[in-house]
C-alpha cells in the first residue's frame, strides 16, 4: 500500500532540509519525496504540521516482562505518545532480564515502538555471582561478567551500560576490564558515571579514560542530573576539551530540575544531604503509603528500609544549568524514562514534548536545532543509519505534529498523562498513533545492532 503525507513542513537536519514537501511512504520506507501528487491508497492531510523524523529516546528504561513471558504494557505507550518511534533501554547498567532474550521477545510480540538495548553490567555483575554491591568482584566473577557481556554484545546489544554510581563495589579495574569488551566492535560506553555534584570532574574522566583507552564512543547519561547543582560550565567545557583532543564524548540530559531514583539506592546513602545543600523535603515519594507527600527524616528511613525500590522525585537541580546543557551542541535530548506500574517521573511521557513546547517554541534554542537533538543526532550516535532521517529509502518512522499546540501534560501527581499536539505517528509506514491515541502497539521491531 501506498501512503501519501501531503501538504505538510518536511523538517529534517539529517538531511538538512526544512520545507514543504510531500512523502510517499511504500513498503515501510520512504518512497518519495516530492513537490507533486503522486498517486496513492491512503492519504493523511498534513496542512498545517510539521512532518518529522520519529523521535529516538537514547536513554529510558524499558518495560518489565510478566510471569505470562510477555513485556507488561507502560512505558513503551508513554514513548509512542510523546513521538518517539526507536528507544534505548538497558541504561544505568540495568536490564529487566537477559537482554538478547528481551529483543526475542520484541520480535515476537512486537511493541509499541523500535527497542534496542545495553547490555547492563550491573545486571550481569549480578548474574555473574556479585550481588553486594558494595563488595569488589572476584577474578571468577569477573571473568564470568566479562564473558556474559561479550555474548550480549554479539547478540546485538547497542553497547555496555554502568551504573558505576548505583555500584560503588565496581572498581576502576573492573570498569576498564569490562569497557573494553566494546573495543572488538567500536560499540557505545554509556554511563551513569561514579560521582555527581562536585565528584562529577574526576567521574568524567574515569569514563573518558575508557573510551581513549579503547577507542570507543562514551555517552555520558543525563548529565543534567550529574553535574545540575552549579557544575555545568566547567564539566560541559571539559567534555570540550576532551573532544577536541579526538575523544568521542557526547551527553544527554532531560528537560526537568528534578531527579528519579529508588530511595534504596546509593543515591541516598549517608552524606546526600550535604552533597546536595538540601533537606529531607526535597525527595518526594511516588508510590507506597507516602505516594505524592514529601520526606521527613521519619519517612525516608522508613521508606528505606521497608520499601527501598519507591520510585523518589528529588527536586535539587538548577534550571540554568539543564538550560546550559540541552543548548550545548553536543548534548542530546534523553528521557531517562523510568516507571512503576505507572508511577515515577513525568519524563518518561513528557520529555520530548516538554523539550519543543518549553525550549524551542519560547526561543531558547531553534526549532531545527531542536529537532536535531531528537532525531538525526542520537541516531547517528547509535548507528542508526535509516532512522532519525526522511530521505528517499530511509525507514517510514513518523511524526505529524501541531508546533502551536504541542506541550506535556505528565505533571509529577500524574505522570503518564499524554502530550497534546501530536497527531499521527508512523512505524514502518503504518500507523500506530492517530489523532493523539495508540492505535497499533505491535509495529515495533527490536534493533540489532
Amino acid at each position: 500500500m501506498k501512503t501519501l503525507i501531503k501538504d505538510g513542513t518536511v523538517l529534517d537536519p539529517a538531511n538538512g532540509v526544512e520545507s514543504r514537501l510531500n512523502l510517499l511512504v511504500e513498503d515501510g520506507r520512504i518512497a518519495a519525496v516530492t513537490s507533486s501528487l503522486p498517486r496513492a491508497d491512503r492519504v493523511i492531510d498534513a496542512a498545517d504540521k510539521l512532518v518529522l523524523p520519529g523521535f529516538i529516546d537514547i536513554h529510558m528504561h524499558e518495560d518489565p516482562v510478566g510471569a505470562d513471558g510477555r513485556i507488561a504494557r507502560g512505558i513503551f505507550d508513554c514513548m509512542l505518545r510523546m513521538g518517539v518511534t526507536a528507544a534505548a533501554g538497558g541504561n544505568c547498567g540495568i536490564n529487566r532480564c537477559d537482554p538478547v532474550e528481551y529483543l526475542d521477545l520484541v520480535d515476537r510480540d512486537g511493541a509499541p515502538v523500535n527497542v534496542l538495548l545495553f547490555a547492563g553490567h550491573h545486571y550481569f555483575r549480578e548474574q555473574a555471582g556479585a550481588l553486594d554491591k558494595y563488595a569488589p568482584i572476584t577474578p571468577e566473577q569477573a571473568a564470568r561478567l566479562r564473558s556474559s557481556l561479550q555474548r550480549a554484545l554479539d547478540g546485538g546489544c547497542a553497547g555496555i551500560s554502568y551504573g558505576l554510581r548505583y555500584v560503588p563495589g565496581t572498581s576502576r579495574e573492573e570498569f576498564l576490564d569490562t569497557a573494553s569488551c566494546c573495543a572488538k566492535s567500536g560499540k557505545l560506553l554509556t554511563a551513569h558515571i561514579r560521582g555527581d555534584a562536585l565528584d562529577v570532574f574526576s567521574a568524567v574522566e574515569e569514563a573518558a579514560e575508557a573510551g581513549r583507552r579503547f577507542g570507543i564512543p562514551v555517552q555520558i547519561s543525563h548529565i543534567g542530573s550529574m553535574a545540575g547543582f552549579g557544575q555545568m560550565a566547567e564539566v560541559l567545557r571539559q567534555i570540550d576539551e576532551y573532544r577536541m583532543n579526538g575523544l568521542d564524548i557526547q551527553c544527554d540530559c532531560y528537560p526537568y530540575c528534578a531527579f528519579s531514583t529508588m530511595v534504596g539506592s546509593t543515591t541516598y546513602d549517608d552524606g546526600w544531604l550535604e552533597r546536595y545543600h538540601c533537606g529531607y523535603d526535597a525527595l518526594e515519594f511516588t508510590e507506597g503509603k507516602y505516594k505524592g507527600r514529601r520526606a521527613t527524616a521519619e519517612t525516608f528511613a522508613e521508606m528505606r528500609r521497608d520499601f527501598p525500590q519507591c520510585l523518589t522525585v528529588c527536586y535539587v537541580m538548577r534550571e540554568e544549568d539543564v538550560d546550559m546543557a540541552l543548548t550545548h551542541p553536543s548534548v542530546m535530548l534523553g528521557s531517562d524514562g523510568l516507571l512503576d506500574q505507572g508511577q515515577g517521573h513525568p519524563r518518561a511521557a513528557g520529555a520530548f514534548p516538554r523539550f519543543l513546547s518549553k525550549y524551542a517554541r519560547t526561543g531558547k534554542i531553534g526549532l531545527y536545532e531542536a529537532v536535531a537533538k531528537m532525531t538525526a543526532l542520537p541516531a547517528r550516535r547509535l548507528g542508526l543509519t535509516q532512522k532519525g532521517r526522511l530521505n528517499v529509502g530511509a525507514d517510514a518512522d513518523i511524526v505529524l505534529l501541531r508546533y502551536t499546540s504541542i506541550r506535556d501534560n505528565a505533571s509529577f501527581q500524574h505522570p503518564t498523562l499524554p502530550p497534546d499536539g501530536i497527531d499521527t505517528v508512523l512505524i514502518g509506514g503504518e500507523t500506530a498513533l492517530e489523532g493523539g491515541r495508540v492505535v497499533n502497539r505491535r509495529l515495533g521491531r527490536a534493533i540489532r545492532l
